[in-house]
């Protein structure tokens, strides 16, 4: 296992253990001589979950790394199942949304209307196939729809010859699902005590607000005001990364949205190539990808995050290249130069074929590198491989006296998924 981290101009670490130390050969495939006369053991597959680039109280610390933990193992009992990646990830995400501590699903965010209305989307790299809903209402699991788009998809064209959808909103999102045999779930079923206290709380601070005299200074500083209560506190979106047996990735992501959004606003978890991307490696890549975001959407939207950080770590340095496109494409991006503090948070995932070199070239298996950047104050995740007993997890925090939005931290690690051929 390698582990390193680093805090943008604060520090920068790297550990490598003496069981990586041996030679293997990489590869973005696998020989096609070896593929079509031996029969492989899989290596089960890896994945990696957030619950969100936002702020995480130490409180409740150990919820959100418990629904991390749960998320990643039912995650790894698909894979282990043998199912693929991008089945893997739906599973991980509906986890992740039946917790009442994360904002995604049940629990999600109340609009200005006091409605949940939210977004999803998966990608299979694959197939490239892109499913996603929109200020969905009435669904437990947006999840379950994004992915049934996505599979619906795959099954060519409708009858006389229409496109399928692949991204739908609002009240046909919900009447296509139902159709499609997702049963319907009132939104006060899907309020917690938590999120209706914290409507509650934000409806009399906005009221509050309006009743002031509204000066020129005092408009302004109720705009700061009002951007801090929508800041990195109430960026719990959720998300996940998986790489199958098959050497397959997808990646998924899914948000009740901002706290007090206006009825059909759609964040970026719901946008292609902003909330989530997945690409397997081919001709023209060497590596296979999947990245998930979370942060302020509008932020994540505007810089099409995702697909850039996709894109990024197609260099050699993963750990490098991941920084720089953090810093360059988001924190510094010409699209958000108004913005004063620019809040997102991904989780990377790359991936290419390894081919021992000693002791035994029948041996093969994966190398994973995985890694998650935010500019929040924090950013939980979890990650756990087939072969792995049980998840890890892990709350990032930016150092103490940086300031969020302008600063950002980077960790990660690499594992090697070994098979051998009978």
């Amino acid at each position: 296992m390698i582990g390193f981290s680093s805090n943008v101009g604060v520090m920068a670490s790297l550990t490598i253990s003496e069981e990586q130390q041996e030679p293997f050969v990489l590869s973005s495939s696998w020989p096609q001589s070896q593929e079509s006369n031996k029969k492989w053991k899989g290596f089960g597959g890896f994945v990696l979950v957030h619950a969100g680039a936002g702020y995480h109280s130490e409180s409740k610390a150990k919820e959100y790394k418990h629904v991390c933990k749960r998320a990643c193992q039912r995650a790894v009992d698909q894979l282990k199942s043998g199912a693929l990646a991008v089945e893997a990830v739906a599973a991980a995400l509906v986890e992740l949304e039946d917790s009442p501590f994360t904002n995604a699903g049940m629990g999600s965010n109340l609009n200005l209307s006091g409605e949940i209305e939210c977004d999803a989307s998966i990608m299979d790299g694959k197939s490239l196939h892109y499913g996603a809903v929109g200020a969905i209402s009435g669904i437990k699991n947006p999840i379950f729809v994004a992915n049934r788009l996505l599979t619906e998809a795959q099954k060519g064209k409708l009858s006389a010859g229409r496109i399928p959808p692949c991204f739908l909103v609002g009240q046909g999102a919900q009447d296509w699902a139902v159709s499609h045999g997702i049963p319907p779930c009132p939104s006060e079923k899907m309020t917690t005590m938590f999120s209706l206290s914290a409507y509650k709380r934000n409806k009399r601070k906005m009221e509050l607000a309006e009743k002031m005299d509204m000066g020129h200074n005092q408009a302004k500083r109720r705009r700061q005001s009002s951007g801090n209560e929508n800041g990195s506190q109430c960026l719990d979106t959720v998300g996940a990364v998986v790489v199958d047996l098959e050497g397959n990735v997808a990646a998924a992501v899914s948000s009740g949205g901002l706290a007090m959004k206006h009825p059909g606003r759609v964040g970026q978890a719901a946008h292609y190539g902003c909330g989530c991307w997945a690409e397997n490696a081919n001709d023209m890549i060497s590596y296979s990808t999947a990245v998930s975001t979370s942060g302020c959407g509008e932020h994540l939207i505007r810089t099409m995050l995702a697909r850039e950080c996709s894109s990024a770590m197609q260099s050699e340095d993963a750990h490098q290249a991941l920084l720089e496109a953090m810093q360059n494409k988001f924190i510094s991006s010409p699209f958000l130069a108004s913005e004063d503090r620019v809040l997102g948070g991904v989780i990377v995932l790359r991936c290419c074929r390894c081919v021992e070199a000693e002791p035994s070239p029948n041996i093969q298996g994966l190398l994973v590198e995985f890694l998650w950047s935010h500019t929040t104050e924090s950013m939980c995740v979890g990650y756990m491989s087939a072969q792995d007993s049980k998840a890890k997890t892990h709350i990032s925090r930016l150092p103490p006296g940086t300031v969020p939005g302008q600063s950002l931290a980077i960790e990660g690690g690499v594992c090697r998924l070994m098979n051998s051929s009978d």
